[in-house]
């Protein structure tokens, strides 16, 4: 899978611009207004305090893109490759099952292989202190290397999919399934439960959560979204994505809207082997597409692709992570989506059936995903994409375009 022509290089990197304009629009971290006010035209001429607080934001603007492209131009190619990944933390110690602290083994991983980011789950974390401490050092290894500082995340959605609420030793209150806020039909409620997870999660050290949930169920097909989506009716689920993102943004966590575009009339689970949807593109954008359009309208930085074939849009079986008409098309060129696209784990069965953990990450990126998430095998898949660039058939200037895009979100939320 080769990458495109040099139009669409600049194309994308049109989109890199309005990336940084959106990015410093979200204001996430001081508790900002996410409502990106219309652009003046020729016909509404903005008033003097107007037109100075635009020159203050397009002067912002430019020094973000500098200071980002100076960061970018820094680095060398092993680490711009490095930092697409997000991995679990046992992929960059050799010989443990399960990893609880961060010490040398870590720090030694993080050097030879800065990845963007690293995700933890319930296994990984035992009480506050534990969980503080361990988050804290490793960012704190990325800060002594002088490395770009990582995303430290964890899947955080409430109910059924609770990494620290389900524990006791946190001592917080689970703010339930998504599947209950959305039949309370409490948007409000909906974004004081993403506050409130938040809330618990930042003094812990995390700084992305994998949430919220997109997908519109179909409870008749679904037996893996039922507790996990917030509705079957698209509206309802839009509603409550919409006010989930705000909330998470408000109080400065990076989030990341999921599964597009969506898996909730599916049958089975990605986790062991392949799914599929039966719709085409129309059918998808009357119902699926729906709540996603709304965590882009509410500035979402993040979207997470799921694996899903969609033989009605795609034309075969690939994954949807791995197909640029669902990347590409879909969520860039027809929804205008401007921020960082990571694949679901990519050491889920439906891509582990047929692709090795090297061809799963190189197609992702040839798709027109920014990050490989948990590959089967990281040193494999980050090797593969080294590969790719030195065989031509990835670009470093491609690689560029998503580690700016990473670094770009990196610089509103966590700081370079």
């Amino acid at each position: 899978m080769g990458i495109s022509t040099n139009s669409v290089t600049r194309r994308r990197f049109v989109w890199l611009g309005a990336t940084a304009a959106a990015t410093l629009a979200l204001g996430g971290c001081d508790g900002a207004s996410h409502e990106v006010a219309p652009s003046a035209t020729a016909f509404d001429e903005p008033a003097d305090g107007e037109a100075a607080a635009n020159g203050d934001a397009g002067s912002a603007q430019a020094e973000a893109q500098a200071a980002v492209a100076a960061r970018v131009d820094a680095m060398t190619l092993e680490q711009k490759v490095a930092q697409l990944f997000v991995v679990a933390p046992e992929a960059l110690v050799e010989g443990v099952s399960q990893v609880t602290r961060a010490g040398d083994a870590t720090h030694e991983g993080v050097k030879a292989w800065p990845v963007g980011g690293i995700v933890y789950f319930a296994p990984n974390l035992t009480d506050p202190d534990q969980t503080t401490t361990m988050l804290s050092s490793v960012h704190g290894f990325y800060e002594e290397d002088s490395n770009v500082p990582p995303f430290l995340a964890v899947d955080e959605e409430g109910g059924s999919v609770a990494r620290v609420a389900s524990n006791e030793a946190f001592g917080v209150q689970d703010v339930g399934d998504a599947s209950a806020l959305g039949a309370a039909g409490d948007a409000a409620a909906a974004g004081q439960a993403a506050g409130q997870i938040a809330g618990y999660l930042k003094p812990l050290g995390f700084n992305l959560d994998f949430a919220p949930v997109c997908d519109v169920v179909d409870p008749l097909r679904s037996d893996t979204m039922g507790l996990r989506s917030f509705s079957s009716d698209a509206e309802v689920c839009a509603a409550m994505v919409k006010a989930e993102v705000r909330g998470f943004l408000d109080a400065g966590m990076l989030c990341c809207a999921k599964h597009f575009p969506g898996i909730g009339a599916a049958a089975g689970d990605s986790h062991t082997g392949a799914i599929t949807i039966d719709k085409t593109a129309d059918e998808l954008a009357a119902v699926d597409l729906v709540p996603f359009k709304a965590a882009i309208e509410a500035g979402v930085p993040m979207i997470m692709v799921g694996h899903l074939n969609l033989p009605q849009v795609v034309g075969d079986d690939t994954p949807a992570p791995l197909a640029s008409v669902v990347v590409q098309d879909m969520l860039r060129d027809t929804l205008g989506f401007t921020g960082i696209v990571v694949t679901d784990s990519l050491s889920m069965g439906a891509v582990t059936d047929r692709y090795s953990p090297a061809e799963a990450a190189v197609a992702a990126l040839a798709a027109g995903c920014d990050v490989p998430l948990m590959p089967e095998n990281f040193r494999e898949a980050y090797q593969g994409v080294l590969d790719a660039v030195a065989a031509g058939t990835l670009t470093e200037e491609r690689i560029d375009e998503s580690v700016t895009r990473i670094l770009l979100a990196k610089q509103q939320y966590i700081g370079l």
